[in-house]
């Protein structure tokens, strides 16, 4: 029986917005007066606008997935991740996720498909998150970092890559999120 939505909640309506930082496409910062469908009032309600993010969970031909490692300054720790990067202004999601897996790990080819869209926190930030599979890649190129990158590239099969969640060794969520999707679909258990 399909579920009936006719007793949502409403979307807010906006009264007052206004910019209060803008540095795009990393961060801009929307402080917005709302009016709830009930009649009540938020007074300061803040939207983060990030450009859309795309990640990739590329297989080799080998069926071993494509991970890297790197850095993270605002938690000042270095964890694996599946290569990822912001959606430049007009590119295609498919282009920058194919874009981002040559530059951070010199792979690419194979077939594509979207595979997940997520959002880090709708509650406050307004973009969402483009994972795409992509299955029988390969090595093509050396690594093309941006100057503000230090990555390294490691090949995991399946098994080893649900150890290293379980482990902890990964903490982005909207990576952890379609890799787990990936295994269950896979039937890594």
């Amino acid at each position: 029986m399909p579920h009936s939505f006719e007793n949502d909640p409403k979307p807010f309506r906006v009264l007052e917005s206004k910019y209060l930082f803008q540095n795009p496409p990393w961060l801009t910062i929307r402080e917005e007066r709302l009016q709830l469908q009930s009649g009540g009032i938020i007074e300061r309600f803040y939207v983060f606008e990030y450009p859309r993010w795309v990640n990739v969970v590329a297989l080799t031909k080998e069926n071993q997935v494509v991970l890297i490692r790197q850095y993270r300054h605002a938690i000042g720790e270095v964890y694996y991740e599946i290569p990822a990067g912001v959606c430049d202004d007009g590119e295609d999601l498919l282009q920058a996720a194919k874009r981002e897996l040559m530059e951070e790990t010199g792979y690419g080819g194979g077939e594509w498909s979207l595979f997940m869209t997520l959002c880090a926190n709708p509650a406050i930030q307004a973009n969402r998150t483009y994972t795409f599979l992509a299955k029988g890649v390969e090595k093509q190129t050396l690594q093309r970092l941006d100057a503000t990158e230090e990555i390294t590239v490691h090949l995991k099969t399946p098994a080893e890559v649900k150890d290293l969640i379980f482990q902890g060794e990964f903490i982005q969520a909207l990576h952890v999120a379609p890799l787990l999707k990936f295994l269950l679909a896979e039937g890594v258990g």
